[in-house]
């Protein structure tokens, strides 16, 4: 069965073959590699500072120099992760601050997009993060429940130039549901990122594929298409490898270069980069078994060379 793709899609460049790439781990590359102290592991909070923007420009804009070189097209993710109520108001960031932080973090991307030379197509997402926490099934929503928290932070990137919506480390098909819902109520194309544990299941123990299945079956194939992050392509290639339709709706992948289960991750007190050079080779041949694979990026513990690496497996560099 070939699962139709909808229009929600409004023409996004992902369609038309090209290939994105996108950034790598924007928290941990903060953390282990900048030295800056995250608390709740949110980047949001440097759009209030000088440096913190400059830091965060550095960061995108060495990513986008890759795609530069690659002669590829660009998916700019704002540094909006933890950007919601819940998350906001352990920060003590009210409401009001939260749209105010959103919203600029568009606008600085949009910044960033009219910079870029020799980048294009450049896309903007508002990337909206768990509830709860990404690694564990511990915020038991409805979709009801999941459109109506994540409704309050897709409003505010709707009165943006924003190009589309990325639910990232989603680990319940209520929680994709709900978000895909409440994008769709503000015309906004989106994408559902869901996590796996090493057995390629979501961590409530949801297989890859059904959770795909599931979450269309349920939103009238309303995502432009699905990803997958924040684990290592050997927790989810023998699930792909068994995959069939759904395979289709997978249109990009934003792996870890570490092999670390996630409990494993939150208790590390070191960065596992893994082999960016390995990774590369694990992107190349998952793209032979997804055909409709297009935006590449890394996810906690890869950086720009790991990003560097992928392109390099993946596309051909553009003659100088």
């Amino acid at each position: 069965m070939v699962i139709q793709m909808t229009t929600y899609r409004n023409n996004l460049p992902q369609f038309d073959g090209t290939i994105l790439l996108t950034d790598s781990g924007l928290e941990t590359t903060l953390i282990f590699h900048d030295g800056i102290d995250l608390p709740a592991f949110a980047a949001y909070p440097l759009m209030e500072t000088d440096s913190g923007r400059e830091t965060l420009a550095r960061y995108y804009r060495r990513h986008l120099s890759i795609a530069a070189d690659h002669g590829t097209g660009f998916v700019l993710e704002a540094p909006t992760w933890r950007a919601s109520r819940d998350w906001g108001a352990e920060l003590g960031h009210s409401p009001e601050d939260l749209a105010r932080l959103n919203q600029a973090a568009i606008g600085f991307l949009s910044d960033l997009r009219a910079s870029a030379r020799g980048v294009r197509p450049v896309v903007i997402s508002g990337n909206i993060g768990p509830r709860g926490d990404g690694y564990v099934a511990d915020t038991a929503m409805t979709a009801a429940e999941a459109e109506a928290y994540h409704a309050e932070q897709i409003g505010w990137f709707a009165e943006t130039d924003v190009d589309m919506v990325t639910a990232v480390t989603l680990s319940t098909v209520a929680e994709g549901v709900g978000a895909i819902r409440a994008a769709c109520k503000r015309g906004l194309p989106v994408v559902v990122s869901y996590t796996v544990e090493t057995d390629g299941r979501l961590p409530d123990g949801t297989p890859l594929g059904t959770a795909f299945e599931q979450t269309d079956a349920e939103t009238d194939g309303a995502a432009a298409y699905f990803m997958v992050n924040c684990a290592h392509p050997d927790h989810f290639r023998d699930a792909l490898a068994a995959g069939s339709g759904w395979l289709e709706r997978i249109g990009g992948v934003r792996a870890n270069a570490s092999r670390l289960s996630h409990a494993e991750l939150d208790a590390a007190e070191e960065l596992d980069a893994g082999n960016p050079a390995e990774l590369g080779h694990d992107y190349a041949r998952l793209r032979r078994l997804l055909p409709n694979l297009v935006v590449l990026g890394g996810c906690c513990g890869t950086d720009h060379r790991h990003v560097e690496a992928i392109a390099d497996c993946c596309v051909a560099r553009t003659e100088a």
